[in-house]
């Protein structure tokens, strides 16, 4: 029996630490683990990081709505220009019916106008003339395409380097965690859950910045891309004008 005494005196200290434990696990944790909380209770840094994030995530969506809208506006200018082109019999009257607009598609026409009036002493050189008049349309496809495309570059930047900031911001929440884990000297959930998901909240901040960046990104180049492939069909519809009042300025001079 006096075996079996050291093992009944220490069987209700361990019952006690189980129980101490299980009350430990059951207790909730002292820290406020939804997103505002854990914000606020983040390192300085670490918040830093977070509301650098937040404001590429506004930044993207703000770029979304404004080049969206010039988008679509000019797209939609440019299809009525294109159309007005199609069906003009002659450089002079699709100038004519273009009007006062100011997209880039009038804008060729009033270049391509303004440069025949300039060679018009010199109609024994049409080439030269499709030459010059062919420079100034891809002068305005080239600086319209520029034009849509500004603002855009900023959401490569956000998506590319959105998710290494996030993991700087974890990295260090997780350093500071292990240091709290040291200074405390235990492993209590309660000390080592509230900073590692501190520091997780940076990385899935960088993530909502960066993957809506990318997709917009890849949807206003494409946009973009078909915008400037309209404005050279229009710029290939005024020379196809040129061409066709040139021939028949030689045909009456024969």
């Amino acid at each position: 029996m006096t075996l079996f005494r050291p093992i009944a005196l220490s069987l209700p200290l361990v019952l006690a630490a189980a129980a101490a434990s299980a009350q430990d696990i059951a207790r909730p944790l002292p820290h406020d683990l939804s997103p505002l909380g854990m914000f606020q209770a983040a390192d300085v840094v670490v918040k830093g990081v977070m509301l650098g994030l937040i404001a590429a995530s506004v930044i993207t969506w703000t770029v979304l709505l404004v080049k969206a809208v010039e988008i679509w506006l000019s797209d939609r200018a440019a299809g009525r220009s294109a159309r007005r082109v199609a069906t003009a019999p002659t450089l002079g009257a699709a100038v004519a019916a273009s009007g006062r607009s100011r997209d880039p598609v009038s804008h060729m026409l009033r270049l391509a106008d303004a440069e025949r009036r300039r060679s018009a002493p010199a109609p024994a050189a049409p080439e030269g003339l499709k030459t010059r008049i062919s420079s100034h349309l891809a002068g305005v496809v080239g600086r319209a395409g520029r034009q849509a495309g500004v603002g855009t570059g900023i959401l490569a930047t956000i998506g590319s380097t959105a998710p290494f900031v996030g993991l700087f911001g974890t990295v260090w929440g997780i350093m500071n965690s292990f240091i709290g884990i040291s200074e405390s000297q235990t492993t209590n959930l309660a000390v080592v859950a509230p900073g590692i998901a501190e520091a997780l909240l940076a990385t899935a901040l960088g993530l909502v910045a960066a993957i809506p960046a990318v997709v917009i990104y890849n949807g206003l180049a494409r946009a973009i891309t078909g915008y400037r492939l309209k404005l050279a069909d229009a710029a290939a519809a005024v020379e196809r004008l040129v061409s066709r009042d040139l021939d028949r300025q030689a045909a009456g001079a024969v």
